[in-house]
């Protein structure tokens, strides 16, 4: 992979299209011909639907239950709300690429704004958000193994056993993947998570109808779990920095908000309905991982159960990929040599393994990354870089009053969600 298209390699990446549209101007300031080139792309309208809906489902989806049973069922309102924000954002990112075709990447958007500082903080955003969601995957791997398996236990000099030992595990088998050159295979069985987020949305309904029923009412709104679930709803739309790369790989550009509102319609039409199929079947007693709830006797939870297990060992390596290569930017005389690019990766992949085993809580890490980390580079950064490239702010239009409220909601999302999600990963530990 080249050393300049970490930045535009994201959750759900690298994206199914042609190898020749991959790659990326750094430099806002190369010549226009030559961006002009870059811009052609070949991807067709149901092509990028597909690889937004990849980018946008996820392992959010596991996770909707439990935020609708933190927050009460008028929290679904904010989830309608945040999606509706997350949609505008994307149409701005759209806007900011328009106003100037040397923007290839997210962080191009960051510098086009700020410079080299606006570049700097959203790259930073982008690497710690891909960090903390690949030391989720192995938190949600040791979690639902140990549910199959609860009596597996393993001792490691006498402190590790149980749900830890699982976690390393999964290390050790995700560990290959890592050290690939070509993560295109990987990045296939990765594509699959439009597919797999449907098998686990109907399997979750099988079951209810297999035995266990919509038998909870829940509450109307729980006030103290408002904060945990704005951020959960705020992880699920997490995918605003690989929106560039989707737009510069359309044939048909004038389409691409179409795309967007296609992708965020059916995305949140399967969040809410997950969300409230969960909370009817299990109520207040909803885990943060839904697949910890089911019965594990039926055919349909093994099936959901099996699917959540295999798809986050394959975005394991996508997800750490632009990371190591950030790393390795830093070493230029490094850069091409194996053996230094196989200790990033395997030093990464201990790292997070140390944080998985630290701070073994899914539901409050995701939180933690989605009201600090997602809600910020998705809504919050491109509403403010947006402003400062057009010179919208100098103006007190209807535009810029809608943003402002978009930006003032989100903040209050951010300082809660952080506090909240905080508050509770050191109550625990």
């Amino acid at each position: 992979m080249e050393a300049n298209s970490s930045d535009g390699l994201y959750l759900n990446e690298p994206l199914l299209y042609n190898e020749k549209q991959q790659g990326s101007a750094h430099k806002l300031e190369e010549g226009q011909s030559k961006c002009e080139n870059l811009c052609e792309g070949n991807t067709s309208f149901f092509k990028t639907c597909f690889n937004g809906l990849n980018a946008l489902s996820g392992v959010g989806i596991l996770s909707t239950p439990y935020a609708l049973a933190s927050g009460g069922w008028l929290s679904l309102i904010l989830l309608f709300a945040i999606a509706i924000a997350a949609f505008y954002s994307g149409l701005l990112i759209q806007r900011c690429m328009d106003v100037h075709s040397s923007i290839r990447t997210y962080p191009d958007i960051g510098e086009l704004a700020f410079g080299s500082k606006g570049r700097v903080l959203l790259s930073a955003f982008m690497y710690i958000e891909l960090f903390l969601v690949a030391t989720g995957f192995l938190i949600l791997e040791g979690d639902n193994l140990h549910n199959l398996f609860p009596d597996m236990e393993f001792n490691i000099g006498g402190f590790i056993c149980g749900k830890q030992s699982l976690v390393l595990i999964v290390a050790v088998i995700i560990l290959p993947t890592v050290w690939l050159d070509n993560l295109s295979l990987l990045s296939y069985i990765s594509a699959s998570g439009v597919l797999a987020s449907g098998i686990i949305l109907i399997s979750i309904l099988w079951t209810a109808n297999d035995g266990v029923g919509f038998h909870h009412t829940g509450a109307l709104i729980n006030w103290s779990g408002v904060p945990t679930a704005v951020s959960l709803y705020g992880f699920c739309y997490c995918a605003h920095p690989v929106f560039p790369t989707l737009y510069t790989s359309m044939r048909k550009k004038h389409q691409f908000s179409n795309v967007l509102l296609l992708c965020f319609i059916l995305c949140t039409v399967g969040y809410a309905s997950m969300a409230v199929m969960g909370y009817l079947m299990f109520g207040d007693e909803v885990q943060s991982q839904i697949t910890l709830n089911i019965p594990l006797g039926k055919l349909s939870s093994k099936v959901a159960i099996y699917t959540t297990l295999v798809n986050p060992i394959c975005k394991y390596a996508l997800m750490v990929t632009p990371i190591v290569n950030a790393t390795k930017q830093c070493f230029p005389c490094y850069y091409n040599k194996r053996p230094f690019s196989l200790l990033i990766s395997t030093l990464l992949v201990i790292s997070t393994v140390v944080v998985a085993l630290t701070v073994p809580f899914f539901g409050y890490l995701m939180s933690l990354v989605g009201a600090f980390l997602s809600v910020t580079a998705s809504i919050l950064l491109p509403c403010i870089c947006y402003l400062k490239i057009t010179g919208t702010y100098r103006t007190l239009g209807c535009e810029t009053v809608t943003i402002g409220a978009i930006i003032l909601m989100n903040v209050v999302i951010v300082v809660l969600g952080t506090y909240s999600s905080l508050g509770q990963i050191l109550g625990h530990l």
